[in-house]
């Protein structure tokens, strides 16, 4: 078991860079976890430490009620909410959250993002949804994204006054998600200073969804 704690470590410390790669946190904001496969534990980042300094070895492995199993720091203060997804979504691997700016923007004003790009129908598959406010700290932000996520095909959520949280078969995909939701929201808002943006039907959305999700790229990464 430790070498595939050790993998899902090296995974999550990477991943982080990409959001930083992305600008879509700033300062320590913001988290990845990843579902160690086949246990009943968790690895997300550290606390209020810096980017820079995360690695491999400062990640902290959790048990999915979010106690410390592994690790020398405080958890992320995030790891309530991320464990209360792993509990009752099990087939979600990966969780993260942004608080990047576009996405952001449309969180503040609690306001859900439309379909109307042909890549959201792709990525999404419908509206990207608004979650509940709710205070950090305890698992209530969890519940809200579940409540909001359960039975909807977005990998995101905006939750209100807050910020981003995707889900993902695995970190990599949650990280795609979280890139793909500032992407598709910075667009969409550019689009409304121009005018009202133009509805996909839903048949199409359905149609390009299904493509890019099982058609779309090669056999083997799908």
């Amino acid at each position: 078991m430790n070498a595939t704690i050790d993998a899902v470590r090296r995974q999550v410390s990477d991943l982080h860079q990409e959001l930083v790669r992305y600008n879509l946190v700033v300062w320590t904001a913001g988290n990845v976890s990843a579902r160690v496969p086949g246990e009943e534990l968790l690895v997300i980042k550290p606390s209020g430490v810096s980017y820079d300094e995360l690695s491999p070895q400062n990640m902290i492995v959790c048990d999915l009620d979010g106690n410390v199993v592994e690790g020398d720091h405080a958890p992320s203060s995030d790891t309530a909410a991320h464990a209360y997804v792993y509990r009752h979504l099990p087939d979600v691997g990966g969780v993260v959250h942004t608080h990047s700016t576009y996405a952001c923007a449309w969180a503040a004003r609690g306001e859900a993002v439309p379909c109307v790009l042909t890549a959201m129908a792709d990525e999404f598959g419908a509206e990207i949804p608004v979650g509940p406010f709710a205070l950090i700290g305890d698992d209530s932000i969890g519940r809200g994204i579940v409540d909001t996520l359960k039975g909807h095909r977005s990998p995101a959520v905006l939750m209100q006054n807050h910020g981003v949280f995707t889900i993902g078969k695995d970190a990599k995909a949650a990280v795609k998600a979280a890139v793909m939701c500032e992407d598709v929201t910075r667009t969409v808002h550019l689009s409304r200073q121009l005018g009202e943006p133009l509805p996909i039907a839903q048949a199409d959305i359905d149609s390009l969804n299904f493509r890019y999700q099982n058609v779309y790229g090669q056999p083997q990464a799908r």
